[in-house]
């Protein structure tokens, strides 16, 4: 089951998918893939920083989607004043 979590003002919001579904084909899975992906470029073009999450293993930043990941966290640009 992957995850993508994008970090705002309310907390987090997050989007799952299941991976194994969606390379068999599910329809359902693969929209849900989809969906995570399009968010994760549209958080990049805004500025923010993609970090892959594995247990048992230090963050890893990324600038691609990957639906492997078992977790994607995004943080936005912070705006210092």
């Amino acid at each position: 089951m992957g995850m993508l979590r994008v970090m705002s003002r309310r907390g987090d919001d997050r989007i799952t998918w299941d991976g194994q579904k969606a390379r068999s084909g599910d329809t359902e899975a693969t929209a849900a893939v989809r969906e995570a992906e399009r968010i994760f470029a549209q958080e990049r073009a805004k500025g923010a920083t993609a970090f892959r999450v594995e247990t048992g293993k230090p963050l890893q930043r990324i600038d691609q989607f990957d639906a492997t990941a078992e977790q994607i966290v995004m943080v936005p640009r912070v705006v210092g004043g």
